[in-house]
């Protein structure tokens, strides 16, 4: 059988073509799969290194965003501070005395006007067992006289009171709870602070009738350790009974809290009252007189509900 060149040649070109188709093929699967291996080795590589990269771009923006912040905040604080520098330098410091009579609810609207006004509220027995533990110079001095069995003379307990006021949180201004007691104290104190370049601006009395005061002082019970205090009136402990006579039994006047026996203080008798309201009348009011002149005197009636005697005294603060 013979086979022609040209044929022959055909089917050369064919085997030769599929040779290379094979070898193409082949070369192409090794390529392939080197490339994957490739890339299977280079995606962790390559994911570590974006993760830097973007991480350190956010950090870099992060430290421009809080240095701009940064800065911002710090001009708002010093804006701040200055005006409030100015406030303490250049108006005046809004001292307010406090006044009531036992019961009246000094206790309850004194911590809330600290909070509205943001000032503290001093109480001068405070104060003074403070100056005693700093071991100040007029803190030695009552501590002396208190040892001695004597009672603090006002030239002492006003120099308490002025160490006390240049701490800077009375910068703006404070509040007295039990100070001043009589006139002479009243007139001790205006001189102290005019010595300082301030003055009362503000006295506050809140008002109840004597009787209504003995109701309420002579129905108080008070848990010693925590200071919670009750009224079997308006206020009852849970456990309370009352005997034939309508009264507490002193036995069942306990705490809420912990069960332990409640107490009356020694001056929350009818007795001890009269004695503390003549006291309060004879000596208190006049130093209301003192200041009355001077347009800072304002009366509230102590005589109703809370929330009442609340928005007089909101009435009273304002100029």
């Amino acid at each position: 059988m013979f086979v022609s060149t040209s044929a022959l040649r055909v089917a050369s070109r064919r085997a030769a073509s599929a040779s290379v188709r094979r070898m193409a093929s082949t070369t192409s699967a090794k390529q392939a799969s080197s490339n994957e291996q490739f890339r299977a080795r280079a995606l962790p590589v390559l994911a570590a290194a974006g993760l830097a990269i973007g991480a350190s771009q956010l950090g870099k923006e992060e430290d421009k965003s809080q240095c701009l912040f940064g800065r911002q905040s710090t001009k708002v604080e010093e804006a701040v501070k200055s005006t409030e520098d100015k406030f303490a330098n250049y108006w005046p410091r809004n001292i307010m005395i406090l006044f009531g009579p036992p019961g009246a609810g000094k206790g309850t609207h004194g911590p809330k006007v600290e909070d509205l006004l943001g000032i503290p509220q001093l109480s001068t027995g405070d104060m003074l067992r403070a100056a005693v533990a700093a071991q100040t110079d007029v803190g030695k001095k009552a501590q002396a006289i208190m040892k001695a069995g004597g009672l603090v003379s006002d030239d002492i307990v006003v120099g308490i009171i002025r160490d006390r006021i240049r701490d800077p949180d009375c910068r703006f201004g404070f509040i007295l709870d039990g100070f001043p007691r009589t006139l002479v104290q009243a007139r001790a104190l205006d001189k102290m602070l005019s010595e300082e370049g301030a003055a009362v601006t503000k006295v506050v009395e809140l008002q109840v009738p004597d009787g209504v005061l003995e109701e309420r002082i002579c129905g108080r019970w008070i848990h010693k350790k925590s200071g919670r205090s009750y009224h079997i009136k308006f206020a009852p402990p849970k456990s309370m009974k009352l005997g034939p006579d309508g009264k507490p039994i002193p036995e069942s006047m306990t705490d809420n809290e912990t069960g332990e026996p409640l107490m009356q203080r020694p001056d929350d008798t009818a007795q001890a009252l009269k004695k503390r309201l003549a006291s309060y009348h004879g000596e208190t009011v006049p130093i209301l007189d003192h200041y009355r002149p001077h347009g800072v005197v304002k009366e509230v009636n102590a005589n109703q509900g809370m929330d009442g005697v609340w928005n007089e005294v909101l009435g009273s603060l304002s100029r």
